[in-house]
């Protein structure tokens, strides 16, 4: 009917931002573009891809973005009631693109199944989308140059409750340099959403004693969901 029809071509765009291009769409317009479609105008599914797409190309941290061998979004349940986060992606994370896996990785998904859920049903990524070299703590200015990202997720979200994961995660997210011992236990809030802040898994691997400890955390987790969903 000589109607010009415009699609959105998210893998396109996606595809595109891995492989270090620019990213614009089949018409050379510039996704990021108000003049295109407008954030209310999206799908869920397009938001989200086209958040990945832009974490993938993010190039706000010169150090890290230099030596990752990629980004690491986050993976799970995109319609959670748990929303889990790390500190950062480290080597295992960083070669295969997800978060929390390897031996720590393994131990958390038993953590997660010993409250009764899986993977599927859960959110999990990290506060910096970059290992950083090393796998050192994330630097304040990383850590601020990622905080976007994470909030962007957090609002398609929509959780009911978060599980900061380990010390670096709590405090960032909590805006506190209170030590891990004084964060657990404690109903805390961020974005009016109860958080509760359990050890990481990497720690109870070198430390068998306090498991017994983490699973009080994860109890204490599981009856604070309840208490609000009830």
């Amino acid at each position: 009917m000589g109607i010009h029809v415009w699609v959105l071509r998210i893998p396109a765009l996606l595809q595109q931002a891995k492989a270090g291009e620019k990213v614009t769409d089949t018409d050379g317009i510039d996704p990021r573009s108000n003049a295109v479609t407008s954030k209310e105008s999206q799908s869920e599914a397009e938001k989200w891809e086209l958040l990945q797409a832009e974490v993938a190309r993010c190039r706000k941290c010169g150090g890290l973005c230099e030596t990752r061998t990629q980004t690491v979004f986050g993976s799970g349940n995109k319609n959670a009631d748990w929303m889990l986060i790390g500190e950062a992606p480290g080597q295992q994370e960083d070669l295969q693109g997800q978060p929390f896996v390897g031996a720590a990785g393994r131990l958390l998904t038993e953590m997660i199944r010993a409250i009764g859920l899986s993977r599927d049903d859960v959110y999990i990524t990290n506060i910096l989308k970059c290992r950083p070299p090393g796998n050192r703590d994330p630097k304040a200015d990383e850590a601020a140059n990622c905080r976007n990202y994470l909030n962007r997720q957090i609002e398609l979200i929509q959780p009911k409750i978060f599980l900061a994961i380990g010390r670096i995660a709590a405090q960032t997210l909590l805006t506190t340099d209170e030590p891990l011992s004084k964060l657990r236990g404690k109903v805390h809030s961020l974005n009016d959403t109860p958080l509760v802040v359990v050890y990481h898994p990497a720690y109870l691997l070198r430390n068998l004693a306090d498991k017994k400890k983490a699973w009080l955390d994860l109890q204490f987790a599981m009856q604070t969901y309840r208490e609000i969903t009830n």
